[in-house]
Parts: C-alpha cells; sequence; structure tokens
C-alpha cells in the first residue's frame, strides 16, 4: 500500500514503480523481471479466481524463471499462500511471498528490507545447483516460514508472522541460514496446476453458549460440501445433542467435516479426551495441527477435484504438501 497524497488513507500500490521505491534492487545480480495485476486491490478484496490467476501466471512463466516472488498485503497473505501451495504441487523452485507492515513509500518502511531478502532467497542455489527452497514460502522480517504453515500473528508489529507448529525455513541475519531439515521436498516429478477451487464451504469456531440453530444453514448439502470447525484444545467440542444429530446428518449425506484447533500450537487429537471422541465416532476428520488458512484453502482443493468421496476424505486426512504434520 501506499499513501494518497491528498487524502492520506492507503491504496493500493502499482508495483510499475517498484523500482523507483526500492532502487537498491538494480545491483543484484539477476535477471528481474515484473508482472502485475490489471488493477492493484486491497489484499481484503483477495479471492480464489485471484488466487488461479497468480498460480496461473507463475505455471507459465516456471521455465523461464529460477524463482518467483509475489507481492501482496498483509491481511490475506497467509491464505494466499496455503491456497498456492495445493494449486502448484510438484515446484522445484521457490515460490515467495511478501510485504509489508508499513507502506512501501514510508521512511520507516519494513518493505524494503522483506522485497530485498524475498528475492535474494528466491536466487539461491545449493552446491548441485538446485534451488535451496523448493516450495511456496512467506518471507517477513528475518524469518522464511512455510506458506501453508504461516498466519498473522500480529496488526502492529513487523514480526506479523509466524509459523507456530512448523520450525522456520531460514533466519536472515548477517547470513541467511536456512534449516535444511525443515525445508520442503516434493515427491512429484513435474509441477501441476490446479485452480479449480470450490467455496461451498462453511467455518465455524466452536464459543461457549454457542445457538445451534444458527448453524442449519452451514450443516446443509445444499449450501456447502464441506465445514472446518475450530474446536477447543486437542479438537474437544461442548455436549450438544441437537448439534451432533447435525453433523451426523451431515456426512451421512455426503458432507465433509474437518476439525481444526483454535489453539495457536498444538494440534487435534480425537482419541485424548471424551469431548473429541464424538467427532471420531461421528467420521469427522483431524487437521491435527493445520492451521484454519491451511485447512479453508485445502477444503476448497480437494473439494474442486473430480475424485469420488472416499479419495477427498483420505486427502483430507494427510498431509499433501507439507501442510500438517504426517502421523
Amino acid at each position: 500500500m501506499v499513501n494518497d497524497p491528498v487524502s492520506g488513507v492507503l491504496k493500493p500500490f502499482d508495483f510499475a514503480h517498484l523500482y523507483n521505491s526500492v532502487p537498491e534492487l538494480k545491483q543484484f545480480d539477476y535477471e528481474l523481471e515484473a508482472y502485475s495485476m490489471d488493477e492493484p486491490i486491497d489484499s481484503s478484496e483477495m479471492n480464489p479466481a485471484i488466487w488461479a490467476s497468480i498460480a496461473q501466471t507463475i505455471f507459465d512463466k516456471y521455465v523461464n524463471y529460477d524463482g518467483f516472488v509475489v507481492l501482496h498485503g498483509t491481511d490475506t497473505m497467509a491464505y494466499t499462500a496455503s491456497a498456492l501451495s495445493f494449486m502448484l504441487q510438484g515446484l522445484k523452485k521457490p515460490v515467495i511471498l511478501t510485504g509489508s507492515q508499513l507502506p512501501i513509500g514510508q521512511i520507516r518502511t519494513d518493505g524494503k528490507e522483506n522485497i530485498i531478502t524475498a528475492i535474494e532467497i528466491a536466487g539461491m542455489k545449493d552446491e548441485n545447483g538446485e534451488s535451496i527452497v523448493q516450495e511456496v514460502a512467506l518471507y517477513f522480517e528475518y524469518s522464511l516460514y512455510r506458506g501453508n504453515r504461516s498466519q498473522k500473528v500480529s496488526a502492529e508489529n513487523f514480526e506479523a508472522f509466524n509459523s507456530s507448529n512448523y520450525p522456520h525455513l531460514a533466519e536472515a541475519g548477517v547470513h541467511i541460514a536456512f534449516d535444511k531439515n525443515a525445508l520442503y521436498r516434493t515427491t512429484l516429478n513435474e509441477l501441476t496446476l490446479f485452480t479449480g477451487f470450490s467455496c461451498e464451504i462453511g467455518l465455524v469456531k466452536l464459543f461457549p453458549g454457542m445457538p445451534i440453530q444458527a448453524l442449519k444453514g452451514i450443516f446443509d448439502l445444499k449450501n456447502t460440501k464441506g465445514v472446518i470447525i475450530e474446536s477447543y484444545g486437542s479438537g474437544n467440542s461442548f455436549s450438544n445433542v441437537e448439534f451432533e444429530k447435525m453433523m451426523a446428518d451431515y456426512i451421512a449425506a455426503g458432507g465433509l467435516i474437518l476439525n481444526v484447533t483454535q489453539c495457536v500450537t498444538g494440534q487435534v487429537d480425537h482419541s485424548k479426551y471424551e469431548a473429541a471422541q464424538l467427532f471420531s465416532k461421528l467420521g469427522v476428520i483431524s487437521g491435527r495441527d493445520s492451521t484454519s488458512e491451511a485447512a479453508l484453502t485445502k477444503m476448497m482443493y480437494v473439494l474442486g477435484l473430480d475424485h469420488e468421496h472416499s479419495i477427498k476424505k483420505d486427502l483430507l486426512s494427510r498431509s499433501l504438501c507439507g501442510e500438517m504434520r504426517s502421523n
């Protein structure tokens, strides 16, 4: 974003003027090219169609470049990073998202360092000439995170993101130090593109005293094909016969329910407490230590696939591209 000189209101930044705002980029021994959306948007306006446009651009230009950096507003960056990880499976090159907390035109902006280091990482190779990062990642304030493990954790601090359930991929100090054990490596032989995400999903965050009647429209196959539940602790729910029947009927009709925890760290374990065992008995799928952003975009991805119900359920229950623990 940049400040409008007349109104003072933040407005989308035209990336065509990036070199004017970050002249240091000219010092890179890289050949850089920029692609902009037809109309820059506030990241609050992000949607699956724009994710598809970003993924399609990367897929079409994949053989031309050693890496890709996506400049993005912070509010929905973790959603985009998660979505791209499912849209672009089989990456052997980096796709790194970054942005800033302060507008790029302000003196104290964090945008310059974030952009410069993200581009440097995107071009880094190992001793075999292969990209060090071969996944969708998010770089912010000296840390590199797995894209589908990241979340925005602060609206005001420069350390705006974290991956609480997964180690940082790298730390940028005087040198950029990678955690090689944390880096993802695909088992696919080539890059695949899938952009047919389905938005027929619901999100339910459990809270004490929740009115169950209000959930009827969500647990209705005419409105949604999949529901994400943000449950308590290690996957627990309150006891309510009507809620139990609602979920049971929804699953019996062909709906998919994925359970993730409201906690910042830890994971869903349906076997740990009696309050969580109900979900297991009903056929609710454990999202383990997935973030809500990863769970939502994964559900969009799986529902968009032309697969049988049993295969979709299996895909939701296992890690596809490092978005959750394998077991």
